[in-house]
């Protein structure tokens, strides 16, 4: 982790838990004086299990997906997460009765794309989109964006840590969110106070972890 100031918050299921360390942190979008670190429950399969139980109810009954956009490197989590949904007799209207997991191409403006190969894995289906986090909501904007370019509909969007209760009119569900930690911040990187207090960064962050200054 980025500092010694690091720690867990914690659940009643076992495996689900945030790990996370308070400071002075820089995205390419904004500032933020939390770091959610979330690796571990991206590639540790009973991490990704546990977040994929949780997830599943809000879905399992009321939500058509065929579909599970992968956004941040969350394909373990998304494959667990189509299991739970099958295992729950879950229902899809492709004609193999399955769950697709699909992750992103970014193009070097960071806009989405889908090849030929893997547009019909988009086109007419319902799309639900999974993140890490959903904070500025600029990669997710794009995610919608890029859904409902190549025909498919957006079923729901979820994540693991979550600022947003929506995003672009859809419904975000998240397992974390900002009431489990006191006063998480979020700012652009020209109003941030702690730059203005001179607060040095403790490190860069993004999709895929830290890199300290």
């Amino acid at each position: 982790m980025p500092n010694n100031n690091s720690f867990k918050i914690s659940t009643k299921r076992k495996n689900l838990f945030l790990r996370v360390s308070p400071g002075h942190f820089a995205t390419s979008h904004s500032h933020i004086n939390y770091f959610i670190d979330v690796t571990t429950q991206k590639a540790r399969l009973s991490e990704a299990t546990a977040l994929a139980e949780e997830l599943v109810s809000y879905y399992s009954t009321t939500t058509i997906v065929d579909t599970i956009l992968c956004l941040d490197g969350t394909q373990v989590i998304g494959t667990c997460l189509a299991e739970e949904l099958t295992r729950a007799n879950f229902h899809n209207l492709n004609a193999h009765q399955t769950i697709y997991i699909l992750a992103p191409e970014y193009t070097s403006s960071s806009q989405i794309i889908f090849r030929d190969s893997a547009t019909p894995m988009i086109e007419g289906k319902n799309v639900l989109i999974l993140a890490g986090s959903v904070t500025t909501g600029y990669t997710t904007k794009s995610a919608v964006e890029a859904v409902n370019y190549y025909g498919g509909r957006v079923a729901g969007i979820a994540a693991i840590f979550a600022t947003a209760d929506s995003c672009m009119g859809h419904e975000v569900h998240s397992v974390f969110n900002p009431k489990d930690l006191d006063g998480y911040a979020s700012y652009p990187s020209h109003e941030c106070p702690l730059c203005k207090q001179g607060v040095k960064i403790d490190a860069l962050v993004n999709s895929f972890g830290y890199s300290k200054i």
